[in-house]
């Protein structure tokens, strides 16, 4: 029997799009002898569809999409995740559904089990989970068909309190299919891996394992659908990043002879696949909605130079166009280093002095201000003034300005609301400071791009006399570190001071971040690439007094 898995860039509510994409694989899939050909979780509709299930149109239209593509099954058998209707009266009205397609029609359904209602998922909100379980029998093999999250209920500390593939088990199945919607980040890879892993290690069966691969709104995907044979060897990983399709021989993949000449994927590192996830989400986003062209202000700054360069990738040099946008504060050497990058990409950029702006506002002011001292006031007002002027050139060229305010910033507050922290798109809202260095020394690996002045010089904001980063916040090395142990492994203040961190400094940092929660809700979307964003992924209140 030939399997192909077939991984594809879906795109939520595009049902015409996707449906073509899964035929021409199909066709292709078919063209090459496959017997089955395995596609992703929700492949009709896209992935996470939200509250689009609401609405019996959409369903109806998935169910269109089903319709058509099991007729184009003849000859080959496909699988489809798709929602289904609930027939029961009790219980949620769809079910999130593998659908097995042969012969021109469906052949069987399959529901999903394990329903994740964490982090970003909200799985429980729309469907009603599997209580039954059956292989699916297709050319004298055994099936057992899966969704997602039926295989991560393994391990010492398991969720849920049944197993499915246990259930499957007592069926005496050949192999597993595993269709599914894992979202990335940086840590996600390997840790995907092993669950698989330990799931062939418990069943000694082959396993197909098949992904989603693009970028919806904020949520990346990567890819890197495998195969792994019954002794627990990875036989093959699909691009990461990318569509594809290959096909595999069954009877081939268990056999030293066949697989020992297979040459290994290498692993890329964190900072790699957080470039190339940045890369694609940003690439994505735009594409998706029709858009082809972004702004952003390129202060001469590493946040906004490592966004220019992302964004050169994604969309294409010509496609972007830097902004500088210089106060009587901002030093010579921040415009040189911003024009210098601008060059180095070959970008386009504008230079438009908010000097004359700025004045008019103090003008307008004074009379109300009256004899209150400069403060952070008139800063604001400065980024305020940028921020205007980038969502003008928006407004009148169909711009989409993208947000360069990092992850470190956010967290604290440190940031303009209505000013720079404006934006259709936050590129690097989960990307710490300290990373974001990281990632301007991989821009750089190869020739330098990115200014060294811009990667060595203190950091500043540039909006008074001699500012730094510093006279507001911790060194970044010593605030990200405390900012991960607080947002992505949940540490306490005590815990915290335990681990050798400042008590004052501790309290201090954590109670900029709560204090700060209302301008998280006001910013653009962030693309994830960690295990704990801010946005959907991290629900806090904003009128609370936890450590504020």
């Amino acid at each position: 029997m030939k399997i192909a898995l077939a991984q594809i860039n879906y795109h939520i509510g595009n049902f015409k799009q996707n449906e073509d994409k899964i035929l021409k694989s199909i066709s292709s899939a078919k063209s090459q002898g496959a017997d089955i050909v395995i596609f992703a979780e929700m492949a009709t509709s896209g992935y996470p569809p939200r509250d689009f299930l609401e609405f019996r149109d959409f369903i109806h239209q998935c169910d269109e999409s089903i319709s058509d593509i099991a007729k184009a099954c003849k000859g080959i058998a496909a699988v489809v995740g798709s929602p289904s209707i609930n027939p029961e009266e009790q219980g949620k009205d769809l079910h999130n559904s593998a659908f097995f397609l042969t012969d021109g029609k469906v052949q069987e359904v399959r529901h999903k089990t394990l329903l994740p209602n964490y982090d970003i998922f909200d799985e429980y909100r729309y469907f009603e989970p599997n209580k039954t379980f059956k292989v699916v029998e297709y050319k004298g093999k055994r099936i057992a068909l899966t969704i997602c999250e039926d295989l991560w209920n393994i391990g010492n500390d398991p969720m849920y309190t049944i197993n499915p593939m246990d259930e499957l088990m007592k069926q005496d199945p050949d192999f597993i299919i595993n269709i599914a919607a894992s979202p990335f980040h940086y840590k996600q890879v390997k840790r995907r891996k092993d669950i698989l892993l330990q799931n062939v290690e418990r069943y000694k069966i082959p396993l197909f394992y098949m992904n989603h691969v693009g970028a919806q709104t904020e949520l990346l995907f990567d890819g890197g659908s495998m195969v792994i044979n019954s002794g627990g060897i990875v036989i093959d990983e699909l691009n990461y990043f990318e569509e594809d399709l290959r096909v595999y021989d069954l009877s081939q993949i268990d056999d030293p002879a066949f697989y020992s000449r297979l040459a290994p994927k290498p692993n890329k590192g964190k900072i790699e696949l957080i470039h190339d996830a940045l890369v694609m989400g940003i690439r994505n986003y735009f594409h998706k909605l029709g858009f082809n062209k972004a702004i952003l202000g390129l202060s001469g700054g590493i946040d906004s130079a490592v966004t220019l360069a992302l964004a050169a990738r994604a969309l294409g040099e010509q496609n972007v166009l830097a902004v500088m946008l210089p106060s009587e504060f901002s030093s010579d050497h921040s415009v040189a280093d911003a024009q210098k990058l601008a060059e180095n990409l070959d970008c386009p950029y504008e230079l438009i002095s908010i000097e004359e702006a700025y004045k008019s506002f103090e003008s307008s002011l004074n009379a109300v201000f009256k004899d209150q001292p400069f403060d952070i006031t008139e800063e604001n007002i400065q980024a305020r003034i940028r921020g205007l002027i980038l969502m003008a050139l928006s407004n009148k060229f169909g711009y989409i300005l993208l947000n360069t305010s990092n992850k470190s910033e956010a967290a604290v507050g440190y940031g303009t609301l209505y000013g720079d922290m404006n934006g259709g798109l936050s590129v690097l809202g989960d990307v710490y400071k300290t990373e974001v260095y990281e990632l301007a020394r991989f821009i750089n690996k190869n020739v330098e791009i990115i200014p060294e002045n811009s990667i060595l010089k203190p950091p500043s904001a540039e909006l008074r006399p001699g500012q730094k980063d510093s006279d507001s916040l911790p060194e970044y090395d010593i605030l990200d570190k405390i900012l991960y142990q607080y947002i992505e492994m949940r540490k306490g203040p005590k815990e915290l001071v335990g681990m050798g961190f400042d008590e004052a400094m501790v309290r201090r940092i954590l109670k900029l971040v709560n204090t700060n929660e209302y301008k998280r809700y006001q910013t653009a979307p962030t693309l994830r690439i960690s295990p704990k964003a801010f946005g959907m992924g991290r629900r806090m209140p904003i009128v609370a007094r936890y450590l504020s």
